[in-house]
């Protein structure tokens, strides 16, 4: 399922590519056929991400969300460029695919050359999938491309199109409803004043009896946080996973707040759930290439603690696969 920092740069892909220009909205699968029509030659005004959910706003006070869900993805083409404020601290870019981020070291993309579509800079004509991940493909022969799949929504202009496969959510909204789907969900540390953010989060949570696993996955109380985001973030704090919100030390709570504004950010910037810290430049690389790099225990079940050796644990709560390591995590 894509997380909070895939959503936002979803949304600026958006911001980007596609606001300030008549976009024709059209249902090639039919199963928002309703939902095109009326919305179909409006411009986009504004793209806005809140924990998982996009919001587009259009020109006449209408906007559709989306939720991917577990299987939802967007597919971009065209004029398709990198927004510039998805760059790292240190100046460097990046793309993402199913393997981990190619990156720019300041001359050329690693492993691309001028003109493959790795390398960063004008816009080329192409697709760009973004999900949970994301994949940049080769250049496009065709114009508007044919569209692929079950395709629920197609947004396309004279320079760009996006198409929406597999939703959770696909809707059109009044503002006020708007207002009172955010009104339901978490802080998001991307969009509320991160002090406001901290307060709700902390008051919330230690008023639940509910394990903080199962609470940092509850989007009513922090919004963005999934699967990988929930065990990395369990275990930068060496908390039990089982321990009721309740009885979680308020500063730890607090703590688990700043480290998620942390982790958000860093997501949006490379593209990537990188949750260890103190890489060495090769470490880096490789944790932006690979998954098996990348985090402390998520999907590592069975393998030894990277601190104490233990052999990470794992089991489902609330439906999904929770990773943790049985020493660390008391």
């Amino acid at each position: 399922m894509p997380e909070g920092h895939s959503v936002h740069r979803i949304a600026r892909q958006f911001q980007a590519n596609f606001t300030g220009a008549p976009v024709a909205v059209s249902s090639p699968q039919g199963r928002f056929a309703q939902g095109a029509a009326e919305l179909d030659g409006h411009q986009i005004v504004q793209a806005k991400a809140v924990g998982k959910q996009l919001f587009l706003e259009f020109d006449h006070e209408l906007w559709l969300r989306v939720h991917l869900g577990l299987y939802g993805a967007w597919d971009f083409a065209g004029d398709i460029s990198v927004d510039p404020t998805i760059a790292s601290a240190n100046g460097r870019m990046g793309q993402t695919n199913q393997r981990g981020t190619v990156v720019d070291d300041g001359d050329s993309v690693v492993g691309a050359h001028e003109d493959s579509p790795w390398s960063i800079g004008a816009p080329r004509r192409t697709r760009l999938r973004m999900a949970e991940s994301e994949k940049l493909e080769p250049e496009l022969e065709t114009w508007p491309p044919e569209p692929i799949g079950q395709v629920r929504v197609r947004l396309l202009t004279e320079t760009a199109c996006a198409d929406l496969r597999g939703p959770t959510a696909c809707e059109v909204q009044t503002i006020e409803q708007v207002e009172r789907t955010i009104a339901k969900l978490g802080p998001d540390p991307l969009v509320d004043d991160l002090r406001e953010g901290e307060e709700r989060f902390t008051a919330t949570v230690r008023t639940k009896g509910s394990p903080i696993a199962l609470l940092l996955m509850d989007q009513s109380v922090v919004s963005g946080i999934g699967n990988v985001y929930r065990a990395e973030l369990l275990f930068r704090a060496r908390l039990d996973p089982f321990r009721p919100g309740k009885e979680v030390p308020e500063e730890l709570v607090r703590e688990l707040w700043r480290d998620w504004v942390r982790l958000l950010r860093i997501g949006v910037e490379t593209g990537q759930m990188l949750t260890m810290d103190d890489l060495d430049p090769e470490a880096y690389r490789k944790a932006l290439a690979s998954r098996d790099d990348r985090h402390w225990v998520y999907h590592r079940a069975g393998e030894p603690c990277r601190v104490c050796g233990t052999h990470i644990a794992m089991t489902e709560l609330g439906g999904r696969k929770l990773y943790w390591c049985p020493t660390d995590q008391v």
